[in-house]
């Protein structure tokens, strides 16, 4: 019984240090400096048969590719700060429930107003067996 608990407790803290990697790779990929190498790697956490749903705007992404150039695209973005703290996390077996704040100011490449917010989100990371994202929801405020 001792080791079955050791080893929950073994997994909970690798899943919240996945999921702490993650949100660092999340915020990483839309910096002022940001590159491709930062959009690779935050792709990295996602499992090749992945599902990326934005609740809110009913979006959803499940092509790696596609999801990609999005990414990139984004990149062109004038990004004068992108911040994201991590309020709480909440852990299950095989998924983090994650409360973030996002405090940004941003010119979109496709826009000539600069954005500037502070919002939150609740992301649902569910984790395949191998420590990947098979399912991201994202619930925005």
């Amino acid at each position: 019984m001792l080791i079955v608990s050791a080893q929950r407790d073994a997994t909970k803290t690798n899943l919240i240090d996945r999921t702490t990697s993650f949100i660092n790779a999340y915020s990483a990929k839309q910096q002022p400096n940001s590159t491709v190498d930062d959009v690779d790697h935050f792709l990295s956490f996602f499992a090749d048969d992945f599902k990326d749903e934005h609740i809110k705007y009913g979006v959803v992404v499940e092509d790696k590719a596609e999801f990609k150039k999005g990414l990139v695209d984004k990149l062109q973005n004038k990004v004068y700060f992108h911040r994201v703290t991590i309020e709480d996390i909440m852990m299950g077996n095989n998924v983090a429930f994650v409360k973030i704040k996002i405090w940004a100011k941003v010119k979109p490449y496709h826009m000539d107003t600069i954005v500037e917010h502070t919002t939150g989100q609740i992301m649902s990371i569910e984790y395949d067996e191998s420590g990947l994202i098979k399912h991201l929801r994202r619930h925005h405020n």
